[in-house]
């Protein structure tokens, strides 16, 4: 058997399994995550026949979700997980609806019961015990962008045209693969030709060039906000060129952080409404004559809660596949050619060299001689600053990791992974799994809370035993501080029961090397993170201990603008 992206021949017949297998290996999907059960043993074995195909399995569902998740957006494909029926797969629900917010293509694969025994309603156990073997099916038809429960009959035609969805529009998937089903023979013949986004429509990307060279013809400068969309669709290197224009200007949301190099000249930093770091990025966007926004995705957290400064009807947004000029949208523009059209025309331009603004960046000043002080967050940051590589995968979990990892300068080739649309503490933990198995070249750089790193601790043992080398930086402050930060700092239901987390990894994966230590003040930190970075060839867990109420300064003012907005007679 050979990859089907290199279009040679494949054997005249193969089962269903073999060609979904098939297809996942050609969109980036080599690694399989998830749990066996027993409505996917025979799925799990006629995929696993495919020999470039590598099984990782989970601790639970939901550590599958989120791992697949880490993964799809390193390679930018598509990532699967395989869950059995009913139990496994609503675990895997709150992953997959992540996906879905943060336009993430994760394929969901449910082994069902047999094809008779759903035409029946056998009450079998998974079920509900009703007969109706599609409750599930049409509980994801709400998290996902398509689905199809597989026949025979066409499962290679349904296969495709769910995968071609994920393809389009960058949203998770679900098929469900009855028993039955997953060992079927079917034709080979369409793996010949390679699954491929739908193209844009010519008459409407011509309209849109016309219609958008009139809108920037008299423009002096241009302004963009620059979403993670752009990221989603590997369009990063259309937005450097478009950045490398006099005249030009980019901000990015805090979802899209480091697309463009934040040490570029056109480079404004983060925007984030009021939350904005820099009172000069948020002025620069807010009061842009022509503001494009490219790619981006207007949720509470990502405005600031909604205090954005612009005219969003007076914007020219550019979608994942559609633009938007004034009143007039583009249906079927994808943004990857509407962002090409964009570059073409602004090189026409005849722009004024702007001067740089530059980006505030606290971390970057240099910290007092507190070597032996208590850990502060602005210590932590300052010191995580100084350190930081380049080229690694910098992934923060909501809560303080997210909001001091946002004021960082990311160094060249280093990226921050974050979820804050979706915020399900937790996610990042699994999601390093997937991170570092997508990228094994870069190190994969983990910012996690205690109270975060608890719900999903158990996917450590996937990590380790993979022989897997991220560096994970747990911030041990008793609790939620995101939350304490928000409302009511003393009540009991901010609080997380103590774990020792330097004994964790040696419970975990009992014999497998790795480097724990604790760090309490800033020069116990510089220390540890020293020694992660000479301890190339296993995990380190560093744990350190900050204060429960201390938190760094974005924080700070999202918990402000959040008792603010509580405190309005309009809420």
């Amino acid at each position: 058997m050979t990859d089907a992206a290199t279009n040679n021949a494949f054997p005249e017949v193969v089962t269903v399994g073999q060609y979904l297998a098939y297809r996942l290996i050609e969109l980036g999907g080599k690694h399989l995550f998830g749990l066996p059960g027993d409505f996917n043993l025979s799925l799990l074995d006629e995929m696993l026949t495919n020999p470039e195909l590598t099984w990782v399995g989970n601790t639970n569902e939901l550590n599958a979700a989120y791992a697949a998740d880490g993964y799809a957006r390193v390679t930018r494909g598509v990532a699967a997980l395989v869950t059995t029926y009913g139990v496994g797969e609503l675990s895997a629900m709150n992953g997959i609806a992540g996906s879905f917010a943060e336009d993430v293509p994760v394929l969901q694969i449910t082994g069902m019961p047999s094809t008779t025994a759903r035409a029946q309603g056998t009450l079998l156990h998974h079920t509900l015990v009703d007969g109706d073997y599609d409750h599930f099916f049409r509980a994801y038809k709400e998290v996902t962008a398509a689905g199809a429960i597989l026949r025979a009959a066409d499962a290679a035609l349904e296969i495709d045209r769910v995968l071609r969805a994920a393809l389009d529009e960058s949203k998770p998937v679900y098929l469900g693969v009855p028993m039955d089903v997953a060992g079927a023979p079917i034709s080979s013949a369409p793996l010949t030709r390679k699954l491929r986004a739908t193209p844009s429509d010519a008459v409407a990307l011509a309209d849109f060039r016309t219609t958008l060279a009139e809108a920037l013809h008299d423009q002096s400068a241009v302004t963009m906000l620059a979403g993670p969309r752009i990221h989603r669709r590997k369009a990063e290197h259309l937005l450097e060129e478009i950045a490398g224009h006099r005249g030009v200007q980019v901000a990015t949301q805090a979802s899209a952080k480091a697309m463009l190099a934040e040490s570029h000249r056109a480079s404004l930093g983060i925007y984030m409404g009021e939350m904005t770091p820099a009172d000069a990025t948020r002025k620069v966007v807010d009061q842009a004559p022509q503001l494009i926004l490219a790619g981006t995705v207007l949720s509470d957290v990502l405005t600031g809660f909604f205090t954005q400064g612009f005219d969003l009807s007076k914007a020219i947004e550019l979608g994942i596949s559609d633009a938007r000029i004034g009143p007039v949208t583009f249906h079927d523009v994808q943004l990857v050619d509407s962002l090409t059209v964009l570059n073409e025309i602004v090189a026409t331009l005849d722009l004024v060299e702007i001067d740089p603004v530059q980006p505030t960046w606290p971390y970057r000043k240099a910290l007092r001689d507190q070597g032996a002080a208590v850990l502060s967050q602005q210590a932590l940051w300052t010191i995580v600053q100084e350190w930081l590589p380049s080229n690694a995968i910098a992934i923060a979990d909501a809560g303080t990791a997210l909001y001091g990892a946002l004021e960082l300068q990311m160094p060249p080739g280093t990226e921050l992974l974050a979820q804050p649309i979706w915020s399900s503490i937790g996610y990042t933990l699994p999601a390093a799994l997937g991170t570092s198995l997508a990228g094994p070249d870069r190190r994969s750089i983990l910012f996690i809370g205690d109270g975060a790193a608890q719900l999903t601790a158990s996917e450590l043992a996937t990590i380790l035993h993979r022989g897997l080398t991220p560096i994970i930086v747990l911030i041990n402050n008793a609790g939620y501080t995101i939350e304490r930060v928000i409302q009511s700092p003393r009540a009991v239901y901010q609080d997380v029961t103590g774990w020792d987390w330097a004994a964790l990894p040696a419970a975990l994966a009992p014999g497998i090397p790795v480097l724990a230590v604790t760090a309490t003040t800033p020069d116990e930190l510089r220390s540890a993170l020293q020694q992660a970075a000479n301890a190339q060839d296993r995990l380190v867990l560093i744990e350190l201990h900050a204060l429960p109420d201390d938190a760094p300064p974005l924080l700070t003012r999202l918990g402000s603008m959040v008792a603010h907005s509580k405190a309005s007679p309009s809420n």
